[in-house]
């Protein structure tokens, strides 16, 4: 209520303002003719014409009207030059600071709500460079200042900071127009006030404050680079730190771009994708969702039979997917395409050097204009008593621990309900073992909606998972050649007894033994970077899991393009890393794929949208292939096509998900989606059709009213 009653009177005083037709004696040739009377008034009191004076410009200027510059004009008319100047920058300051705050408390919280994705990166920018960027807008006269009041009131800027930069800011354009007024006879227009040479010099000096930003940057990177020594050249014009997802890509890019580049690896070249994570994961899963399958055969006309399976040669088929895919990863095909390769260990001595050792025990020294470290993450164990006594294994160590069993554990815990956790979960309960999944929040895979956690839960409790959620595992234990690990259940103590033990409890990155302690390299849990993934040194960047926020295999890519172009070549421009489109996929049975927000991050963030729907158990491809388990859930703007995330559950969701990626990444709605044609019967048909259930939603009813009364009209009507 107090928002519209203060709107109703902005409006009314505009409105005002021109049906009166006020705005004429806020014109030049107005200001002339009641000019004589002006300075009768100030005779009579000098005080009260300035105070009021002071009033009607902080009046004017706050309700944004027409007339600000004739105001700065008559302040030097009226007072002369010093006074003059003084009452115009603390009245226009003042005003401009009302419709600021006004702005702020109208319109901010609406436009942040229905535009807070689009606006992170606006606010993010202007929270760390707002001071700046208002200050050269001030500088410069042809940005209409009431303009810049009203829609920084839209930004974080605080009230402090906006005050004083327009203070200083605006005071060069309210000297010349003072001066100006203290010349008001000889003035014929407003345009006459600023000549192209004195634009040009306001232009040039706004752009001082950037300037001074840009130069307080290289004095900050002279001093962090003061105490080392720079080569006078360099032996390479980057060096890579490990061989995984995002050592690999980054090596390659400068290879393809002719750059002399060394790509540096200790252990394994293809790093814990292929050799411990996506690749071994996927290769199991398949496995056992085949033998879910063969004995749920009569969802598929046959008959239900128990598969016969040597656990020995599934992973053996496990251990050759990694080979088969070893090639493209290896140190042939990167030699091949320009890259020198290196196996050892890498040590950063200064920001231009890097140490290598080698398994021989012999050293060398590379100095490169650029690093990129992509060290990657490694399984974290949780301090759980008893652990290290009782054994355990991770994501990387089971590969090796199981390849030369016959069977799987017969008694299988596993700590973490995160995606591996899951994963592994499904995977050996449909192998046969007895599988218990601790996970201590309320419930598993926590970062998605609490309605895709629950479908997760059923589908590993259908495939025999014990799944304890909200339960703490305490401490290890054995008892003669019994394992056994403590766990707590709503107060309740509980011993569960194992044979194995694998944490799956996260992951978390390499950062010691690369030499970041000593170059002095902020890490939290990660690499500390900042928008273009430079660490302090501007020349040594990171990428992948060892830099975050994410640590998936697409995304460690996705940033080894940008630690590559801004290494090489950021002296020319760099680029941010944009991860506005950051798809996800958990493989379990069903799989949960997800790219932007879905309904628990909206709620949490107070973002307005709509949902639309479709169940896979209408899509006819799914009904023909038994797999009509899941849903297609979409969020968009509220009244708009315009996608804000997508979860999908079901069959190939992965796979599905890649079409929405593609809509968000290149702004095309679902009116576009609904466009376009696709194969009949797939299951992809399913983005059209949650497209159409987001169209009919929003037919317009009112102009099918008018469709249906022409379809009448026409049925009557005699051709």
């Amino acid at each position: 209520m107090k928002k519209i009653v203060l709107t109703g009177a902005i409006v009314l005083v505009i409105t005002a303002f021109f049906l009166f037709d006020l705005n004429a004696y806020l014109t030049l040739d107005g200001l002339k003719s009641s000019l004589a009377e002006f300075r009768h008034w100030q005779q009579q009191s000098q005080l009260l014409t300035g105070l009021l004076f002071f009033l009607l410009y902080v009046v004017i200027a706050a309700f944004s009207l027409p007339g600000a510059a004739i105001m700065t004009i008559a302040a030097g008319a009226l007072f002369g030059l010093p006074w003059g100047t003084i009452i115009a920058s603390f009245a226009s300051t003042l005003g401009a600071t009302l419709a600021f705050l006004t702005a702020r408390y109208l319109f901010r919280d609406i436009v942040q709500t229905h535009f807070s994705a689009r606006l992170k990166a606006i606010n993010a920018g202007i929270e760390r460079d707002g001071i700046f960027y208002l200050f050269t807008l001030r500088l410069v006269p042809i940005f209409p200042f009431f303009l810049v009041n009203l829609l920084a009131g839209l930004t974080p800027i605080s009230v402090r900071n906006f005050y004083w930069v327009s203070q200083i800011g605006m005071l060069a354009g309210t000297l010349v127009y003072v001066n100006a007024g203290t010349q008001l006879a000889q003035l014929t227009g407003l345009p006459g006030i600023l000549s192209p040479d004195l634009l040009a010099s306001f232009t040039l000096l706004g752009l001082f404050p950037l300037l001074a930003r840009r130069l307080l940057q290289l004095l900050q990177h002279r001093r962090v680079y003061a105490k080392w020594q720079r080569p006078s050249q360099f032996d390479r014009n980057l060096v890579v730190i490990g061989g995984g997802a995002a050592g690999l890509v980054t090596a390659y890019i400068a290879a393809a771009v002719k750059a002399k580049v060394t790509l540096i690896e200790a252990r394994k070249m293809g790093g814990d994708c292929l050799n411990y994570g996506c690749v071994p994961s996927k290769a199991l899963i398949r496995s056992s969702r085949l033998v879910h399958q063969i004995q749920h055969g009569e969802d598929y006309g046959l008959l239900r039979q128990q598969p016969a399976f040597s656990f020995r040669q599934i992973m053996a088929r496990v251990n050759d997917v990694i080979r088969r895919i070893e090639p493209h990863d290896s140190s042939e095909r990167y030699t091949g395409l320009g890259v020198d390769v290196q196996q050892g260990y890498a040590r950063i001595v200064d920001p231009w050097t890097v140490e290598i050792q080698y398994s021989d025990g012999h050293m060398q020294r590379l100095t490169t204009r650029s690093i990129v470290i992509a060290t990657g993450a490694k399984p974290f164990i949780p301090p759980l008593p008893g652990l290290d006594e009782t054994g355990y294994l991770t994501s990387d160590t089971l590969w090796e621990a199981f390849s030369n069993r016959d069977t799987p554990p017969e008694r299988l815990v596993i700590l973490g309900g995160g995606p591996i956790g899951c994963e592994l979960s499904q995977c050996f309960a449909r192998l046969g073992s007895h599988v218990t999944q601790i996970e201590m929040a309320d419930r598993i895979m926590i970062r998605e909606d609490e309605e895709i956690s629950a479908l997760a839960k059923a589908a590993l409790l259908q495939d025999g998972v014990a799944v304890l959620t909200s339960t703490r595992a305490l401490r290890c234990e054995r008892d003669g050649l019994r394992k056994i690990i403590v766990v707590e259940q709503n107060g309740t103590e509980q011993k569960i007894e194992f044979d194995e033990l694998i944490c799956a409890v996260g992951r978390v990155a390499r950062l010691t033994g690369f030499g970041l302690e000593a170059l002095g390299i902020e890490t939290q849990r990660t690499v500390v970077t900042n928008e273009y993934l430079e660490t302090l040194y501007p020349n040594i960047y990171a990428a992948g899991d060892v830099a975050g926020p994410y640590q998936f295999t697409h995304t460690a890519g996705h940033q080894a393009w940008y630690a590559t172009v801004n290494a090489l070549f950021g002296e020319f421009r760099k680029f941010k890393v944009d991860y506005s489109v950051i798809p996800w996929a958990t493989f379990i049975d069903p799989e949960v794929a997800r790219v932007g927000l879905n309904e628990q991050e909206a709620r949490e963030k107070g973002i307005a949208c709509e949902i639309t729907r479709f169940n896979l158990n209408d899509l006819d491809r799914a009904i023909a292939d038994s797999a009509t388990q899941g849903f297609i859930k979409v969020l968009t703007s509220p009244g708009k096509d315009n996608i804000l995330g997508v979860t999908i559950v079901g069959e190939h969701a992965s796979d599905l998900l890649a079409e929405f990626t593609l809509a968000m990444k290149h702004k095309l709605g679902l009116n576009k989606i609904l466009g376009t044609i696709h194969i009949y019967p797939t299951l992809s048909e399913a983005s059209k059709y949650v497209a159409g259930e987001w169209k009919r939603q929003h037919v317009p009813q009112l102009l099918l009213k008018w469709v249906e009364k022409y379809h009448a009209w026409k049925r009557g009507k005699a051709d």
